[in-house]
């Protein structure tokens, strides 16, 4: 059933900032389209969503909100050849909605191609908190490709803009990065995923492990278990002398296991500890994200702490 649906009115609760980006509520005060209440079950994920759903804290506040507000920021879909809705922005909303046992949620119905599609889900995700390195590198690749693509093919909507949109600037430019920074995020997608698993939870620096990722494959795989058994990371230095052996056609597994198992001045005798990940993974659920993980080991360790404390006592 179709509804209208007033948005940014008076009085409307900061809330409103958990389910929107300023580009959504751009775009919605942009339009004169009809907000539609549609089945849950008819709105289907973005083919290739680089972004996680992550039920976490945030998540618990955000069904909370929904559950006493209602959905304050109407998605935005488009129809789906197999039927149903993919979603271009609300997927978090999906989730709340689910979470919350809403059954329905308000959305803006519009027909568009699959790359303005993709330009509007990066657009209404990226600039979210805590956005990890994985999900920028991905989101980046799918923005510039659609760029190029559009550029490709000059229409009335686009045909003023192909020589300014068709680069990696324009994705900068949206995103408030550096060119070369955008460059160096999309790189990261030649890293194997237990690399770039690392790079999430902060194990591997974001500089080494672009400097990593144009190691080979094969490469990083021998790599990966070289740090999982030596439970050590690589600095900057030894990432680039990985880098430059493999690109020189010398780097062996000898090579790698030489150049990780040197002490590295910076970390000597300074107490660090290191939790592969394969050890602890067992026992957290698979939706946890690596700071997640970390924010239950501390509390733990503290937990522990408080108790041998009051034992020693």
């Amino acid at each position: 059933m179709a509804a209208r649906k007033s948005l940014g009115g008076a009085g409307l609760p900061p809330l409103a900032d958990l389910f929107s980006t300023n580009e959504e509520r751009a775009l919605e005060a942009q339009t004169q389209e009809r907000v539609m209440m549609l089945p849950v079950s008819e709105l289907h994920d973005f083919p290739g969503h680089p972004f996680q759903v992550r039920d976490d804290e945030e998540m618990e506040k955000l069904a909370e909100s929904i559950t006493q507000h209602g959905v304050l920021m109407p998605g935005l879909v488009r129809p789906r050849a197999a039927g149903g809705y993919e979603i271009v922005a609300g997927h978090r909303r999906k989730f709340a909605s689910m979470k919350a046992g809403i059954r329905e949620m308000p959305v803006i119905v519009r027909d568009m191609d699959d790359d303005t599609a993709v330009i509007l889900m990066v657009d209404s995700n990226v600039q979210r908190e805590n956005v990890l390195p994985s999900e920028k590198a991905r989101a980046y690749k799918m923005k510039l490709d659609a760029i190029k693509r559009k550029a490709g093919r000059p229409s009335k909507e686009n045909s003023a803009q192909v020589g300014q949109n068709f680069s990696v600037e324009k994705v900068a430019e949206d995103a408030g990065e550096s060119k070369s920074q955008i460059q160096r995020y999309i790189r990261l997608n030649e890293l194997i995923p237990e690399l770039l698993e690392m790079v999430d939870g902060n194990e591997i620096k974001f500089n080494p492990a672009y400097e990593l990722a144009f190691l080979r494959p094969e490469e990083q795989a021998v790599l990966f278990d070289i740090l999982q058994a030596e439970e050590v990371t690589p600095s900057l230095s030894q990432a680039q002398r990985l880098k430059r052996a493999s690109q020189e056609g010398r780097l062996s597994e000898q090579d790698i296991a030489a150049i990780m198992r040197e002490e590295k001045a910076q970390t000597r005798d300074t107490g660090k500890v290191t939790l592969p990940a394969k050890e602890i993974e067992q026992f957290f659920p698979k939706s946890y994200t690596p700071e997640q993980k970390k924010k239950v080991i501390v509390k733990l360790l503290a937990s522990w702490a408080r108790q041998r404390g009051e034992q020693e006592r």
